[in-house]
């Protein structure tokens, strides 16, 4: 063990100056009456990684500092802890080696290790981690993915029991209701798999003889456990009361919601009951609000329409629209837009149904046509509140686009969204609804179509040669794929065997110009308004699709299954 002290190493070491040492010892005597640790102000003052700190500490007190954490944990060495306990002290046992028990700790300086040593039966030795990697750990240790039988075994004995034991109706910390009752675990675990994988959405659908949850990663669905059918009101009773629905009631659909707390960070919740002839399904929304609201630069726009959008939502009045399917992550660029131009000299209020996401600084309401606050009638009160900047989550009839129109018109930036499979089709939407030309052809600025598609795993890349059919098919000839091969996905743990991880848009941005409006007051069918477009150089969605194939950021099959025409 070194004699140096750990601010001393670091200032060695280049990590820190000695000037921000003398800060950090200062801010400790100020703190006398608490424990910090000096390390631990030097990273809350910014002027140390957490990493370079357990180096550091690696070197003074000779204990390996691991970078990766190898995770094979023995269920026996797990079941001496209860969960809470592993993450109050920020530890797990990995492995047993010979007398001893390897310990990776955030902490090294915690004086538990007699108790350790009592528990575990063997003397300790210390390893460093980083906190994050050991609290996820932790929770992988307790929740494996593979789990199903064993929440079925729970399950069965719970369904011995006379009277099932629900739980507490509002859980303050998913993990912690793990050692509660099997009903809780297996809804916990249904959850957890699904937050491990990155799925949206959690369908739980009742067959006739049995009660199947899938997971929606990536836009697709996945099969996950299948629970025998007797297991479904208890599973579907315990959703009920943790969203605050009526487990009474069997008869009507029913929607709620709740916010669960995983790995430091809330989840939002959205639950939909329905009744289905063999009984209720569900189907849950995750929204992760720490990783929902991505910037107008991640969503995939190319350069060319980046630089173009981004001129446009920089307007003072007009009307943008986006299209394309549900799912296609219209919501998710609306809020990105919103985001980048709000500002503190501007009013923005938003009509959504529902509200997604919280977004600081903008007013936002959530419609509720059953006491007559429709999008139409929203919008005549947001224009009485002075609005510079106003979304309507979506035009879905004649006076919901009257109104955004007029609006548009008189000096209002207006986002909303419209169900059409592209750009052009929006325009002769509008003109279907009975909107006069002369209205659509002064307020518009533009209509961007979008889609989803897979990104290839980074984690599994292999080179293919493609079909000329395949490449035809989305207008591109061998000769444009020059020496780089293309890129799939082989398959592998991280991406779930699937090849793809993680989605990006495709984009189709279609400017109102003066010929554009000629057409439009003529009242010019669709594709005679979008070939205009791509005379004007408006890239389509198969093209934009092309382009992030050339660029090997998706595959040729993916572009195919989102834009089929």
């Amino acid at each position: 063990m070194s004699r140096e002290k750990i601010g001393e190493i670091l200032v060695k070491k280049g990590f820190i100056t000695s000037e921000q040492l003398s800060d950090g010892l200062g801010q400790q005597q100020k703190n006398s009456h608490k424990i910090d640790k000096i390390g631990e102000i030097l990273i809350e003052l910014g002027y140390v990684k957490e990493e370079n700190l357990l180096l550091s500490l690696s070197e003074q007190l000779s204990i390996p500092y691991l970078k990766e954490i190898p995770f094979e944990v023995p269920a026996g060495l797990l079941s001496k802890f209860s969960i809470s306990f592993l993450r109050s002290f920020v530890f797990l046992p990995l492995r047993k080696e010979g007398e001893e028990t390897l310990i990776v700790m955030a902490d090294p300086l915690a004086s538990f290790f007699d108790e350790l040593e009592t528990i575990l039966g063997t003397r300790v030795k210390r390893a460093l981690g980083r906190k994050k990697e050991i609290l996820k750990l932790i929770e992988q240790g307790y929740y494996r993915g593979d789990d199903a039988v064993k929440v079925e075994e729970d399950l069965k004995k719970e369904s011995e029991s006379p009277q099932p034991d629900f739980g507490p109706e509002e859980p303050d910390n998913l993990l912690d209701l793990a050692t509660r009752a099997p009903v809780i675990r297996a809804v916990n675990q249904i959850i957890f798999q699904a937050v491990e994988r990155r799925a949206s959405d959690i369908h739980i659908q009742s067959l006739e003889h049995s009660l199947k949850v899938r997971y929606r990663i990536d836009g697709l669905l996945y099969d996950s456990f299948t629970f025998p059918r007797r297991f479904q009101p208890a599973i579907v009773s315990r959703i009920k009361v943790i969203s605050g629905l009526n487990i009474a009631e069997h008869r009507l659909p029913q929607d709620g919601r709740t916010t669960i707390k995983f790995d430091n960070r809330e989840l939002d919740i959205r639950i939909s009951t329905m009744p289905t002839f063999f009984g209720e399904n569900v189907v849950l929304r995750l929204l992760d609000k720490s990783t929902f609201l991505f910037g107008l630069e991640d969503l995939g726009l190319s350069s060319e329409n980046f630089g173009i959008f981004s001129h446009l939502i920089g307007s003072d009045h007009g009307i943008i629209l986006l299209t394309g399917p549900t799912g296609s992550g219209k919501t998710t660029t609306l809020y990105a837009s919103l985001d980048k131009i709000s500002s503190p000299t501007k009013n923005v209020i938003t009509l959504e149904d529902p509200v997604e996401y919280q977004l600081a600084g903008i007013n936002q309401i959530q419609i509720n046509p059953k006491i007559g606050l429709s999008f139409a009638n929203g919008l005549r009160f947001i224009l009485r509140h002075d609005p510079d900047i106003m979304m309507v989550g979506e035009i879905r009839d004649t006076e919901t686009a009257e109104m955004a129109i007029q609006s548009s018109l008189t000096g209002h930036l207006v986002f909303s969204t419209l169900h059409t499979n592209d750009s052009a089709s929006a325009i002769t939407r509008l003109l279907d609804m009975g909107i006069e030309p002369y209205l659509i052809s002064s307020s518009l600025l533009a209509v961007m179509a979008q889609r989803l598609v897979r990104r290839v795993c980074k984690n599994c890349p292999e080179t293919y040669s493609p079909a000329e059919e395949s490449l035809a098919e989305i207008g591109l000839r061998r000769i444009d794929l020059g020496e780089q091969p293309l890129l799939k996905g082989k398959g592998c743990r991280k991406c779930l065997e699937t090849g793809y991880q993680g989605r990006t848009g495709i984009f189709e941005l279609l400017v109102i110009n003066d010929e554009i409006r000629r057409l439009i007051m003529e009242k010019k069918p669709a594709h005679l308004i979008k070939k205009n477009a791509i005379g004007s150089k408006m890239k389509t969605l198969r093209a934009d699709g092309a382009k992030k194939v050339l660029e090997n950021v998706t595959t040729i099959e993916e572009v195919l299954r989102v834009t089929q025409e």
